[in-house]
């Protein structure tokens, strides 16, 4: 079934009423509106030509079928509602025709203790996942299972066989550009702007993941991972994240580490370690500290093969410029702070920098965010400086985002 030639109503009447025993019928979404504008490489902050806008429309539709098989369709689309006629000239994902797409359609079965997934679902894995930066994330087409035979510990194997994040083969986590990192998931609706299914192979054939986690030490939880991308390149990370109760209540600590082998000629593994140190005060405010580092390499090692935005689940990733951290040769570290101002906002300040061997991958960020729900309407307001060697000639610049979400 291609599910890309569907009709949305095609799409939504399968999910309702194509199943003899469907109960417990949900229909969820959420309606997004994103506003970014910069003065970088010489513009002007709320200058039509360097900002970006548009609008999506996430719709799913989840019941339980029969032999207690659950399922779950989504479809997601795209439109600028016009904005580029007077206040954006760039979109945040795909161009500026109208796009839609089924970013979701899998079925799920528990059997005992173990359960399976099927079909195209998100992804939240250390080195293979879904992204949500932007007003569309990536999924793919996967087989997951899940066992819980073991207690207080969860065993994953898991095999993707297609995704709409990207379709390069990896070589280094690519660096977002000044003015548009909104285009770094290009892949997800650059087809579906054709009427085609954008959705592509996984790398070059495909991808297999295994992983634990567990919570079997006190106050720990531990994960270990293992990728294969078929005839692409094989991938471990490990990481435990140790929260302290009694006397030293609130102070959390966590160590990383990956590894990225690439199958190519010519080229050197890559690993990358990072550690963190937090503490959460009674009163809302919390604060942490990390610290990262990653070896002289061809591959670099840490971010996601899902996607050539280069984002990663490193403990000192940036809010918005990915691909330093985990580039070859970098020492990074990040500072953060968290408040809860009750019937204000929640408030965080956040300043990542690194320090690249080559002189080509130095970058400081400082980010201001500020968020807050009525309702079902969540709303966020961002602000970061970014100054990098190889964005906007060197200098520092400015960048103002607005994020609204309706949630139904």
């Amino acid at each position: 079934m291609k599910f890309a030639k569907l009709s949305l109503a095609a799409v939504m009447a399968m999910g309702v009423s194509a199943f003899a025993d469907v109960q417990n019928i949900k229909v969820t979404g959420d309606a997004k509106l994103y506003y970014s504008t910069t003065d970088a490489n010489n513009g002007d902050l709320f200058d039509q030509k360097s900002s970006s806008g548009q609008a999506a429309l996430d719709v799913g539709v989840s019941a339980d079928l029969a032999d207690g098989v659950a399922g779950k369709i989504g479809v997601t689309m795209l439109n600028t509602l016009g904005l580029e006629n007077n206040l954006v000239s760039s979109v945040w994902d795909g161009g500026l025709s109208n796009q839609w797409w089924v970013s979701e359609a899998w079925l799920a079965k528990k059997i005992a203790n173990t359960t399976v997934k099927v079909g195209r679902q998100t992804l939240d894995t250390p080195l293979a996942f879904t992204e949500t930066w932007s007003i569309a994330q990536n999924t793919f087409d996967a087989a997951v299972v899940l066992n819980n035979d073991i207690p207080n510990t969860t065993l994953v194997a898991a095999w993707v066989g297609r995704g709409n994040g990207t379709s390069a083969t990896p070589t280094i986590g690519n660096t977002n550009s000044a003015l548009a990192p909104i285009a770094s998931l290009a892949g997800v609706v650059n087809n579906a702007q054709n009427g085609n299914d954008p959705f592509g192979t996984y790398q070059q054939d495909g991808a297999y993941a295994f992983g634990a986690v567990t919570t079997a030490i006190p106050m720990t939880t531990a994960q270990g991972w293992y990728y294969n991308v078929e005839d692409v390149a094989t991938a471990y990370w490990l990481q435990a994240d140790v929260a302290l109760e009694n006397e030293l209540k609130g102070l959390a600590l966590g160590a990383q580490y990956a590894t990225l082998n690439l199958d190519a000629a010519n080229t050197d593994d890559g690993a990358i370690w990072a550690v963190r140190v937090g503490y959460a005060m009674d009163n809302g405010l919390s604060f942490a500290g990390a610290y990262s580092s990653s070896d002289k390499s061809t591959a670099g090692a840490g971010w996601n093969t899902a996607t050539t935005t280069g984002a990663s689940k490193i403990y000192t990733e940036a809010w918005w410029n990915y691909g330093y951290v985990t580039s070859s040769d970098v020492d990074a570290y990040k500072l953060s702070a968290e408040y809860n101002a009750e019937d204000i906002a929640d408030f965080t300040v956040a300043y990542t920098s690194t320090d690249d061997g080559s002189s080509t991958k130095n970058l400081d960020e400082f980010t201001v965010t500020a968020s807050r729900s009525y309702g079902s309407i969540d709303t966020s307001l961002v602000y970061f400086n970014t100054k990098a060697d190889d964005q906007n000639n060197g200098d520092s610049y400015n960048t103002v985002q607005v994020y609204l979400t309706y949630n139904f």
